[in-house]
């Protein structure tokens, strides 16, 4: 199956969201990634346009990514990128989400201290059983799994 698979660099706009379901450990953020260019009229770096992601991490990145992340954190998020069109009360919606595979601090903006997580008890069979979270949503019924969309106009 062809999949999206992207690379993020930017910052940590929410406080991670964490829940334990059915399927084990899952969070999710939303993340702020501007670019910047070089205004050559007035030699110096400025803002573009910022893109909102909500990235959703699974299983020990989830309870990993909810200890070490705060707002305004520069990560760099590794993922599955999904993007979803939808027509709500009569307005188009927009999101973009990205299903994590590995989520980090940004060194070139500063230093972190690794602490490795202890090993959850599971067997390898019944990581291997889980199913992944249902990403396709008619309408955010339920608040705490709900994906928040970004409205285009």
């Amino acid at each position: 199956m062809n999949e999206t698979t992207i690379c993020a660099v930017g910052n940590v706009a929410t406080q991670p969201v964490y829940r334990e379901l059915a399927t084990g450990p899952s969070a999710r953020f939303r993340l702020a990634v501007t670019s910047r260019y070089l205004d050559r009229g007035k030699n110096e770096w400025t803002d573009g346009h910022t893109n909102f992601f909500t990235v959703w991490a699974n299983r020990q990145l989830a309870t990993n990514a909810a200890a070490s992340l705060n707002v305004g954190d520069p990560v760099v998020v590794q993922g599955r990128l999904k993007v979803r069109s939808d027509v709500r009360e009569g307005q188009s919606w927009t999101s973009a989400d990205i299903d994590a595979l590995a989520i980090g601090h940004d060194l070139a903006r500063g230093t972190s201290a690794f602490r490795r997580a202890p090993r959850p008890e599971t067997t390898a069979t019944a990581a291997a059983a889980q199913p992944e979270p249902e990403w396709e949503t008619s309408a955010p019924a339920d608040s705490q799994q709900a994906h928040e969309p970004v409205m285009v106009t």
